[in-house]
């Protein structure tokens, strides 16, 4: 695959907490376009790595390069949007659900400056795209954990990037309300935008996912899901857990 192909690039990886390597020597290419699911067991890495990614944590070596290597993170802050799990955020902090998805402006905007009114109205149209329009005077911390998750896309969306990292974003939500994601998922990869999501449902990853990580300290396998999301390779992630999925294809 030509390099021009690739919305990120990460080579020689290694993360550690302490003295502890959390994720080793990762060497990963994510292609443009497409939707992609980080799985593995609990443990292995999955948020560190997009954490990493991400320029959340410092590795002890590596490199991440975003966009055929034409910059990295802090460069390209504004095209690369992020939905971190929801039991990491606080939910308490007083602000309303406008607020919180307008703050996906302010890659755009700058934190000085005022909204503008279109800024208003995109807000307004990513509250009505996760079906949360209603709710969008309403204070976070008044939301159940499914509708809290939908904000978070309607911010992420609101940023209009061009690559999304979304942490478990399925996580503690009703069938409703993944069905919404997924198909928001899919409208992201349709007008070419590359999604990497850390994800735990074996059994949906087919279905929802057209290219697939499997990561467990290190990577094992990536590529598309019909060529390596198998029983051999999930036994190489799975081998010390005792999730596995019997029967994939």
């Amino acid at each position: 695959m030509n390099k021009q192909n690739y919305a990120v690039e990460v080579e020689d990886l290694t993360v550690a907490y302490d003295i502890k390597p959390v994720l080793w020597d990762i060497d990963l290419k994510i292609p443009k376009g497409k939707l992609m699911a980080v799985v593995g067991p609990n443990g292995a890495g999955k948020t560190t790595l997009i954490k990493a990614m991400l320029g959340l944590l410092k590795p002890v070596t590596g490199t991440v390069h975003f966009m055929n290597g034409n910059g990295d993170m802090r460069m390209l802050k504004n095209r690369i949007g992020y939905v971190p799990q929801s039991g990491s955020v606080d939910w308490d902090f007083p602000t309303t659900v406008q607020d919180v998805v307008l703050m996906g402006c302010y890659g755009k905007l700058g934190w000085i400056r005022r909204p503008r009114k279109t800024d208003v109205e995109l807000t307004r149209q990513m509250l009505k795209k996760v079906g949360m329009e209603e709710y969008a005077s309403r204070q976070i911390s008044q939301l159940s954990g499914g509708q809290q998750q939908r904000v978070f896309l309607a911010r992420a969306l609101a940023q209009e990037a061009d690559v999304y990292f979304m942490d478990e974003p399925f996580k503690g939500v009703d069938a409703r309300t993944e069905r919404a994601i997924v198909a928001l998922l899919k409208e992201l990869k349709e007008q070419g935008k590359t999604v990497v999501v850390v994800h735990h449902d074996l059994q949906t990853v087919p279905d929802y996912f057209d290219w697939v990580t499997l990561i467990n300290l290190r990577v094992v396998a990536s590529g598309p899901v019909e060529e390596v999301f198998h029983d051999e390779n999930l036994k190489k992630t799975y081998l010390s857990s005792g999730t596995l999925l019997r029967s994939v294809v």
